[in-house]
């Protein structure tokens, strides 16, 4: 949406352009930018931590034999590397993202219940303490991998309580926060502002924390049965009291697969914003792109069970499942295809948001096909439970989830802070990220197809050159982070840098970047649109205030 000011008004009220000082600006926050701003810091110091984790299962795995952890440990490591990861990192950073620019982006002054936003953040703190406590808890972190599959879950030690409820705090937080951005978007646009006329981010995050609400309770009922197996004498998944441990995995995966959704489709909106911005050109086919959005989360309910290929499933259900998580590649390829189409001929300038972008739309598609290669069932019976499945899944999480994140974080940052960050760091940032990344993760597929199985703490020797090469990329994929926080987020915080113009991707045409959010001067206000703007419904342009 593009925005023009009329010249007796402007989008915000200067009178209440004042922030409360010192902790209890931060500890009290209901400003929607702040708990953003609280967001994007949390998850970051999760994501350094899961990083860490990460690194040491990398230095374990740098060549055959044991040397660095204990295969216990091991498998304790790789266990809150992924729950750290997912519920600590990806997840609040995209909330973080909706927090700041939502508002912005539909013309409301805040989000719609500013106490519960505060509390759906502060409820991650101890959530957070929880979780990364188990590590120095009698008999240690739980060792389940991430899914906590039963029966494993029912052996582990009492740290695995301790994580069960850290995941209870962490779902309502999120079903919160999800419950907030709902109301926001359907009740607090700017008059004129229609549903088809919002930016793509809104509508992915619309369509998002409808499945966050929907799955998170499915979780919470899985890891409380679980929990009542544990203590209170049920048989949900023990078999000798009648139980199956499989039905574990069905109701985990009905979680679990929208749940890969949830962490992707906030990307997807990044990268409709940044491209169109950059390509100096509309969206190609919003409309398309808003139906394939709603077709992925409607799709994401029916295809749980390609997790299960290997349980035993009738091949009745294995050939509903390939065919459906098949279907499912379709809308992906509609939003890939438009994405390109809105390239094509586009006026391109590269710098490091749509650098972050085309990587993600590149890397992204690799994940993708992979993802297709394992929904064949036959194949997937060979790779199920190998470094293949891992590359899958860091090539959809990490090229896609956390590429989208950069890409937002380069392109709003100066809405942000109100300086411009340093580009030749940005762009350092992208190309040592990418190659390290794919050093890191490249490898993986092949390790997968010679059959080496993950979660191993050791291997033979003829996997050992492979596990060398992806230990150095993850290495120095984990340096390039660090070099990001060091030399471009800290900067930004600090206000070291080049002002910020209003609106700085625009070219002398004023051709780039569109949308509410550029209308409000950079640094944003601490307070916007305290009088909504009133959009042309026509022209979807903003021509006053009411």
């Amino acid at each position: 949406m593009s925005a023009v000011i009329h010249p007796t008004g402007d989008v915000h009220d200067a009178g209440h352009d004042h922030a409360p000082r010192g902790w209890r600006r931060w500890v009290y926050a209901t400003n929607h930018k702040d708990i953003g701003t609280l967001y994007l810091l949390f998850s970051f110091t999760m994501f350094i931590v899961g990083g860490v984790l990460a690194l040491l299962i990398r230095a374990e795995l740098f060549q055959p034999g044991l040397q660095v952890v204990n295969p216990e440990l091991f498998n304790q490591l790789v266990t809150m590397h992924g729950l750290i990861m997912i519920f600590g990192a990806i997840m609040p950073a995209f909330v973080g993202f909706a927090n700041w620019m939502i508002p912005l982006m539909i013309g409301a002054p805040d989000m719609a219940f500013a106490r519960m936003n505060n509390l759906s953040f502060w409820l991650l703190v101890p959530a957070a303490i929880m979780l990364m406590s188990v590590f120095f808890m009698p008999g240690g972190a739980p060792a389940t991998g991430w899914t906590m599959y039963a029966p494993l879950s029912a052996q582990m030690p009492a740290s695995m309580d301790a994580a069960i409820f850290a995941i209870h705090i962490l779902g309502m937080s999120s079903i919160m926060g999800s419950i907030n951005i709902i109301v926001t978007i359907l009740n607090m646009r700017a008059p004129g502002m229609t549903l088809m006329k919002m930016p793509m981010f809104c509508w992915t995050w619309l369509i998002t924390a409808y499945l966050l609400v929907a799955i998170m309770p499915v979780l919470a009922g899985a890891v409380t049965m679980t929990l009542t197996d544990r203590h209170f004498g049920t048989t949900f998944f023990n078999p000798a009291g009648g139980g199956d441990p499989v039905m574990y995995q069905h109701v985990f995966w009905f979680f679990g697969h929208p749940e890969v959704y949830v962490m992707i489709l906030p990307a997807f909106g990044i990268i409709s914003q940044v491209v169109p911005a950059f390509s100096r050109k509309r969206l190609f086919g919003y409309a398309s792109m808003v139906y394939a959005t709603s077709a992925i989360a409607i799709l994401s309910f029916l295809v749980w069970a390609h997790h299960m290929f290997t349980t035993g499933m009738p091949v009745t259900g294995q050939l509903f499942f390939m065919y459906a998580t098949m279907l499912i590649a379709v809308p992906t390829a509609v939003k890939i295809f438009n994405w390109t189409a809105t390239m094509w001929q586009g006026s391109i300038t590269m710098e490091t948001p749509m650098l972050f972008a085309v990587g993600f739309i590149f890397v992204f598609t690799i994940g993708g096909l992979s993802g297709l290669i394992l929904a064949v069932a036959p194949i997937d019976l060979l790779l199920q439970d190998t470094y293949y499945v891992v590359a899958h899944f860091h090539y959809v999480m990490v090229a896609g989830s956390l590429f989208g994140m950069f890409a937002g974080f380069y392109y709003w940052s100066p809405k942000w802070t109100g300086v411009m960050y340093g580009e030749r760091a940005g762009q350092i940032h992208f190309w040592a990220s990418m190659i390290f990344f794919n050093i890191a993760f490249f490898p993986m597929h092949f390790l997968g197809l010679a059959g080496m199985p993950r979660r191993y703490a050791d291997y033979p020797m003829q996997f050992a050159d492979f596990n060398m090469v992806a230990s150095v990329g993850a290495f120095g994929f984990g340096l390039a982070q660090v070099y990001f926080f060091f030399a471009v987020v800290l900067p930004c915080l600090r206000g070291r840098g080049a002002p910020a113009p209003q609106r700085p991707w625009n070219d002398p045409d004023g051709q780039g970047a569109e949308g509410l959010e550029w209308e409000v001067p950079s640094p944003a206000p601490f307070h916007t649109f305290a009088r909504p703007p009133r959009l042309d419904v026509s022209a979807t342009r903003v021509v006053g205030e009411l």
